[in-house]
């Protein structure tokens, strides 16, 4: 539990919606509304932009794609359409994006193979489905829902054009809900290649009949079948777990009000496969031209066929997506239920801020002051205890959380979306004002400015706390943040002790990492996550001499931070020192190779670890003054400590 807990801490109050499945990088973008989703366990359906940029003339296709995404909310998922717009995967488009896209005129049509050069031109284009396959997945979205996809084409066999969709349904574990495989292309080979790369095909419905797009049979027969969204839902699940690194193809029939017109629709098809060939179109154009084609002659009726299935896919998709979300975490309760056995629920008690976040994000690298910027306003919720406890409850422990709000309409939004916490702890208090916080940060992440209103914080006071002293002396750990009084951490220190309790100290900020420290409270601490200025507020206070200025290169920050946590680890059983882009360094007793984060009952006597580093990490151990593999640093007295042995665990 602790080794989870201290890689799920949070160490600011605003937010815990962003997934290091779904953390943006140089190349992608993920939409805040994905982000949260995916956060909080919510249903995402994947949707692709071909449609938009190549499959429908405009405006039919921005239309269709507001629409579709409007049928996932109507479904209670959120919609992630993906496409690439000067240079950069964006996984979720806003109404702005999607409009771009479909009024773009030199869009590219982008699978696997062009992402590379698409992104290296800084070009936009609409993505094909194995292009989706690839952004849905790198953000964690298990369902992607489209129109049809690629296959093997007609006299495949002699050119080999097959499309990379098959390929990546092969290589990309991702649920596709499609109608088919166009019936412009040899469905029976392209069935046997979907077997070959081990894709798992079942047909959504009271029938096996492999749809072919316009028509819902297309004389094939798939080896599975599903009847409702619960059957999908527990298959994806299945493929998943077993972790085969293969997708899944759902295949929905179009309504039957809709594919009367297949047989007229086909017969168009025909005709304009021939022209295609005589014309000599070949590769990707095929589709389009097709497609385009088959519109012109049934008068409108193959593209009034091809929005009705799109919609239905959408529909059913998201109907998968939401009984998956179920799924998955009934899985993720039971597993934990399986690890934790009947462990208490209150055998954890975390004390700490709650706060209400709202975070100003501009649209450009420089802001204004004095001035209106653009930019976007979202609200979340946070808190650095909150987010501790939230944490651990997604764990599957159930902390008993205790903090105080005011009694006002965000206490009601915070504490709704808290539901699944224990919040018994939690005073609502008539005269005070919930916490607030307002982050400023420019487009790049970067915080401008930040506002607090945190006094309701110095309510969670020893009184109040005091209440709860028996879940506290009966607690395995106690996890404190800085927002609460001095004399609230002393008090629950002085039960600590006595009850011989295993209390966490998340110091929040630099100005308060002094709090346990102003008295001997600090020594019944069994562990503290500081980062470097911090841990050096922490010594300052015991009196201890400190860099003036902090080091910047990987080297001497190590140094540093070495020689400021041998102090607190007299008393402290662990220190996680949080190193910025340099990583986290785990600072405790050595066992084994590693850290021992399991709590001591007394402390050992120094002893220094023998044989080499373990493979895989950088290491260095701590010894008192003159032992082999004792740091110190010039200006800084380090008197003899009990050894130690430190781990760096890693950068991001």
């Amino acid at each position: 539990m602790m080794k989870k807990a201290s890689a799920l801490i949070l160490r600011r109050g605003i937010s815990t919606f962003q997934s290091k499945l779904c953390k943006n990088d140089s190349l992608f973008r993920v939409h805040p509304s994905v982000s949260q989703a995916l956060a909080e366990n919510r249903p995402v359906v994947a949707l692709e932009s071909t449609i938009i940029t190549h499959g429908m003339p405009y405006p039919h296709n921005l239309s269709t794609a507001k629409e579709v995404e409007a049928i996932v909310r109507a479904e209670e998922a959120t919609p992630a359409t993906v496409g690439v717009i000067d240079g950069k995967i964006h996984v979720g488009l806003s109404s702005e994006e999607l409009d771009h896209l479909a009024r773009c005129k030199s869009s590219m049509k982008v699978s696997r193979r062009d992402l590379p050069y698409v992104i290296s031109k800084g070009l936009s284009g609409g993505t094909t489905v194995s292009a989706t396959m690839i952004a849905a997945h790198r953000a964690g979205i298990s369902v992607f829902v489209t129109g049809g996809i690629g296959g093997v084409h007609r006299d495949g066999e002699n050119s080999l054009d097959i499309s990379a969709d098959l390929t990546e349904l092969g290589r990309t574990p991702i649920a596709v809900v499609s109608a088919g495989v166009k019936s412009i292309l040899d469905i029976g080979r392209t069935l046997e290649f979907l077997e070959t790369q081990g894709v798992c095909v079942a047909t959504y419905g009271t029938s096996k009949n492999f749809p072919a797009f316009f028509s819902p049979q297309s004389g094939f027969i798939s080896p599975y079948q599903v009847c409702n969204p619960e059957e999908a839902a527990k298959l994806i699940s299945s493929t998943l777990s077993l972790g085969l690194q293969s997708g899944v193809l759902l295949a929905v029939p179009i309504p039957q009000e809709h594919a009367a017109a297949g047989q007229q629709i086909e017969q168009a098809i025909q005709t304009a496969v021939t022209e295609a060939s005589a014309k000599g179109i070949t590769g990707r154009d095929v589709t389009p031209f097709i497609l385009q084609k088959v519109n012109e002659l049934t008068e409108g009726k193959s593209l009034q066929a091809n929005i009705a299935l799109i919609r239905n896919n959408a529909k059913v998709g998201s109907q998968i997506a939401c009984a998956l979300s179920k799924e998955m975490n009934k899985r993720k309760l039971r597993n934990t239920s399986d690890h934790h056995g009947k462990k208490s629920e209150s055998d954890v008690v975390v004390i700490g801020g709650i706060n209400v976040d709202f975070i100003a994000k501009g649209k450009t690298q420089t802001l204004l002051f004095g001035q209106t910027n653009p930019g976007s306003v979202c609200q979340s919720f946070g808190g650095v205890g909150r987010n501790i406890a939230d944490s651990l409850s997604r764990l599957g422990y159930k902390p008993l959380f205790i903090s105080a709000t005011g009694a006002d309409s965000h206490s009601d939004a915070v504490l709704n979306y808290c539901k699944h916490m224990n919040t018994s702890g939690v005073a609502r208090l008539q005269d005070q004002s919930t916490a607030t916080y307002c982050a400023v940060i420019t487009e790049s992440g970067e915080l401008s400015l930040g506002l607090g209103d945190m006094d309701v914080h110095q309510q969670i006071t020893e009184h109040y706390v005091s209440q709860f002293e028996k879940q506290l002396s009966s607690a395995t750990l106690v996890c404190l943040d800085g927002n609460i009084p001095v004399s609230t951490i002393d008090y629950v220190c002085s039960v600590a002790k006595k009850h011989n309790i295993n209390v966490w100290y998340e110091p929040t900020d630099s100005e308060k990492a002094c709090k346990p420290f102003l008295s001997d409270a600090w020594k019944s601490l069994s562990y503290s996550s500081p980062n470097l200025a911090e841990l050096c507020t922490m010594n300052k206070t015991l009196g201890i001499q400190t860099p003036e200025v902090l080091p910047s290169s990987l080297d001497e920050v190590l140094s540093v931070a070495v020689a400021l946590s041998r102090p607190l680890l007299e008393h402290l059983h662990c220190l996680v020192v949080t190193l910025g882009a340099h990583g986290v360094l785990l600072c405790g007793e050595h066992d084994t190779g590693s850290v021992n984060l399991q709590p001591r009952k007394q402390k050992n006597s120094c002893r220094c670890p023998d044989g080499g580093d373990p493979p895989g990490a950088k290491d260095r151990h701590l010894c008192p003054d003159g032992a082999p593999g004792c740091t110190d640093v010039p200006g800084i007295s380090a008197p003899h400590r009990p050894c130690a042995y430190l781990r760096l665990c890693g950068s991001q």
